[in-house]
């Protein structure tokens, strides 16, 4: 029941694995968002869980981020691949575009964000949240491919379900941000303190709440946000195709050793 791969997204993805065995699995933290589908990609053994269940009926602070994680680290994942849809706070950031973060700015609350809450103290550096290694592959695939993409971009998270008011939006897109997002916190920080590798990868679908002073980027719906997702899922899933066969056995990123210096009293 291994998998070398943990792959988290939308309930889109669902016929990407080959021959898929769906297993009911519960965690110390609960149960994961859904069944897991475990199957073959590429030749790669992999594990799929819907970020928001099959029937997208969790919204983003309800998601349970810490039994998704530990479920795919129990399984033996050693990296994930997480597709998300995002919003543009900039105009270069064009609906279908696709991003690689390499930074997320946390602004939710009230969501379990640490395995580390009782028992062992660890404070875990959070300074590269995401894989550069696995950036890489994605990079190769992204051109090979040849999809719109930026190879970097920073995601202020929002705790949602709502969408951001004008004045905030402005606020993040004043603050450098290129992309919002609901769901990259805790996930992200969460495969870290696993010590696993995670491609976070944003399918733009909106200009969030319009662009300031650029009339033809209307406020994002959610109606808008299914429609571009629709016209961009297959190639997210040919991209997660792509991607699979890249990754090496052997990590030689530092994400494996996040754990080194963490744990107090040890």
């Amino acid at each position: 029941m291994d998998a070398e791969i943990g792959i988290i997204g939308g309930s889109g993805f669902y016929s990407l694995l080959e021959a898929p065995e769906n297993v009911e699995i519960d965690t110390d933290y609960g149960k994961p968002s859904d069944f897991i589908s475990i199957g073959m990609l590429n030749g790669v053994k992999v594990a799929f869980i819907p970020r928001h269940g099959s029937k997208h009926a969790l919204p983003p602070h309800k998601v349970p981020y810490k039994a998704n994680i530990a479920v795919l680290s129990s399984l033996g994942a050693k990296r994930v691949i997480a597709t998300a849809t995002v919003g543009s706070l900039k105009r270069s950031y064009k609906p279908g575009d696709f991003v690689l973060f390499d930074q997320f700015f946390n602004m939710t609350y009230g969501r379990a964000d640490t395995f580390y809450d009782q028992g062992d103290v660890a404070h875990v550096s959070m300074a590269e949240p995401y894989c550069n290694e696995m950036r890489e592959a994605a990079v190769d695939s992204l051109n090979e491919l040849g999809l719109s993409y930026h190879e970097k971009g920073t995601a202020v998270v929002i705790n949602g379900p709502r969408f951001s008011t004008k004045a905030e939006s402005r606020f993040f897109s004043m603050q450098g941000f290129e992309t919002i997002n609901m769901t990259q916190y805790p996930e992200a920080a969460l495969a870290h303190e696993k010590s696993l590798c995670y491609l976070g990868i944003g399918i733009v679908t909106d200009y969030d709440a319009g662009l300031e002073g650029g009339e033809e980027a209307k406020p994002v719906s959610a109606s808008e946000i299914i429609s571009v997702f629709g016209q961009n899922v297959s190639k997210a899933k040919e991209l997660v195709r792509a991607i699979v066969p890249r990754l090496q056995k052997e990590r030689k990123c530092a994400c494996k050793d996040s754990l080194e210096g963490a744990l107090m009293g040890h």
